[in-house]
């Protein structure tokens, strides 16, 4: 029988942690937040990444198996004409799925960063 890995205890240990696909993803996300979100902080928020803005979450992804999903708290009130945005939990959440690196279009995701900053300011 095999002991479960134990839970990350920083933001570091949890990126750490992926392996293939998924390991460029949870570091391509970290990198993409921390600059897109300067203004914020960072923590272990239920046990994965979260940016906060004055302790409320703005943005933060949750790796799984197979798939790493992004959170954007205020992510329904963004324009998105790509259609990659869900509606996901409450009223105001949107979240999307990476597979791989190839599922992050750049330009897009920095346009909705971009965006979040914007409401995150007003």
């Amino acid at each position: 029988m095999t002991t479960p890995a134990a839970a990350p205890t920083s933001i570091a240990a949890y990126v750490a942690r992926p392996t293939g696909p998924l390991a460029g993803v949870v570091t391509a996300l970290r990198a993409k937040l921390d600059i897109g979100l300067p203004e914020t902080s960072t923590e272990l928020w239920h046990g994965h990444p979260v940016w906060l803005d004055d302790g409320i979450p703005v943005a933060g992804f949750k790796a799984y198996p197979t798939f790493v999903t992004v959170l954007l708290w205020r992510g329904q009130a963004i324009t998105d004409d790509s259609g990659r945005l869900n509606a996901s939990g409450s009223a105001e959440m949107a979240e999307f799925k990476l597979h791989s690196l190839d599922d992050l279009n750049e330009p897009l995701f920095d346009g909705w960063i971009k965006q979040i900053r914007e409401l995150e300011a007003a």
